[in-house]
C-alpha cells in the first residue's frame, strides 16, 4: 500500500483505495445563544449519508419570514465540512448579518464518491428543506420563496450546478432568488494565464490533484462539472438562471476562473451578473480568517445582495 495523493494536514489517498482525512479545529452545534445565533445539526439522508447544520439569528429583527441561504463548503470536492470552525463561525455570523436562516450541507466526498455525487447530494438538500420547513423548529420562519445558493471554491461550483438542476426540475418547490459563488472552483484542459505562469507552484499542483480525484474516472478537465462551457444547456435554462454575484480574491490564482464564469454568464444573457473583488485577499480567506475585516465586508456584501431580492 503506497500513498498516491496527499493534501498535507488534510487528506491522504492510498493505492488500495483507502482514504484518511484530518480535520482542523471543529465546532459543535448549539441551541444555546452563541455570538447572536443558534445552530443545530440535522440528518438530510441517513442512507448516504448527507447531513447539515442550520444557523438562525437568536433575535430576528422582523417577525416576517426570513430568507433561506443554502451553503456548500469547499475543499476540492475531497475535503471540508460544515463542522470546521472557520465555516461555523463565518456562517453563524452571516446569519446574524443577513438576518437569514442558513443550511450548510455536508455532501459525500471524492475520491470515494466522484462527481456528480456532490451535485446530487446538494440538490437533495433542497428537497429535504421543502419537506422539513414546517416540521423542523429552526426552519419554521424560513421563506421558501426567497432561497439563495452560495458556497466557496468547490462549493461555488456546486451552487452553480444545483441552480441548474433546480431550473431543470420543474417540480422543485423552492424559489431560487439568487446565486453567490465565492472564489468558485472551475477548470478546463486549457490553462489560464495564471495557471501557466504558476504551473509549478503548490496551489496549481494541488488544484490538479483534486480534479484528478473528483472527476469521473476516464474523463479530463473538460468534464462539464469542471468546465462550465462544456455543459450543454438549453436557452430556456439560461433565461431562468437567477441573478448572480460572484466573489473573487485578488491574490487567488483561481481569480481568472471566477472572472471567466462572470463573462460566460453575461454572454448567456443571464439577467443580472456582478463581479465583486477583494483585491488583497487570498483563496477562501473568510474560512481561515472568519473574524477579519475583509470577511465582515464580504458578509455585508452578501447581505446587500440578499436584500435586493
Amino acid at each position: 500500500m503506497s500513498l498516491i495523493a496527499e493534501a498535507p494536514n488534510f487528506l491522504q489517498v492510498y493505492s488500495n483505495g483507502s482514504v484518511k482525512r484530518f480535520d482542523p479545529e471543529i465546532a459543535s452545534a448549539s441551541l444555546e445563544s452563541t455570538n447572536g445565533y443558534k445552530s443545530k445539526d440535522v440528518i438530510i439522508d441517513p442512507s448516504k449519508p448527507i447531513t447539515g447544520r442550520i444557523f438562525i439569528p437568536n433575535f430576528p429583527t422582523s417577525s416576517e419570514k426570513l430568507p433561506l441561504l443554502v451553503y456548500f463548503h469547499g475543499g476540492g470536492f475531497c475535503i471540508g465540512s460544515t463542522t470546521w470552525l472557520g465555516y461555523h463561525s463565518f456562517l453563524g455570523d452571516l446569519s446574524v448579518t443577513s438576518q437569514s436562516i442558513i443550511l450548510s450541507v455536508d455532501y459525500r466526498l471524492a475520491p470515494e464518491h466522484r462527481l456528480p455525487v456532490a451535485y446530487e447530494d446538494c440538490y437533495a438538500s433542497l428537497e429535504w428543506l421543502s419537506d422539513q420547513v414546517c416540521s423542523e423548529s429552526l426552519l419554521q420562519q424560513a421563506d421558501i420563496t426567497r432561497v439563495f445558493l452560495s458556497g466557496d471554491s468547490a462549493g461555488g461550483n456546486i451552487a452553480h450546478h444545483v441552480a441548474v438542476k433546480a431550473i431543470q426540475n420543474h417540480a422543485c418547490p423552492l424559489k431560487i432568488k439568487g446565486l453567490m459563488p465565492i472564489h468558485p472552483y472551475f477548470g478546463s484542459e486549457k490553462r489560464t494565464r495564471k495557471e501557466m505562469v504558476d504551473e509549478s507552484i503548490e496551489d496549481v499542483t494541488m488544484n490538479d490533484m483534486f480534479w484528478r480525484l473528483s472527476i469521473p474516472e476516464g474523463l479530463n478537465r473538460d468534464y462539464f462539472g469542471c468546465n462550465f462551457e462544456k455543459h450543454d444547456l438549453s436557452e430556456n435554462v439560461w433565461s431562468k438562471f437567477p441573478p448572480t454575484e460572484v466573489y473573487v480574491a485578488g491574490e487567488d490564482f483561481l481569480k481568472e476562473r471566477g472572472v471567466m464564469y462572470v463573462e460566460f454568464l453575461k454572454k448567456k444573457e443571464v439577467k443580472e451578473v456582478k463581479l465583486v473583488e477583494a483585491k488583497e485577499e487570498s483563496h477562501v480567506f473568510h474560512v481561515y480568517f472568519p473574524q477579519s475585516s475583509a470577511t465582515r465586508l464580504l458578509q455585508n456584501q452578501m447581505n446587500r445582495f440578499i436584500e435586493k431580492y
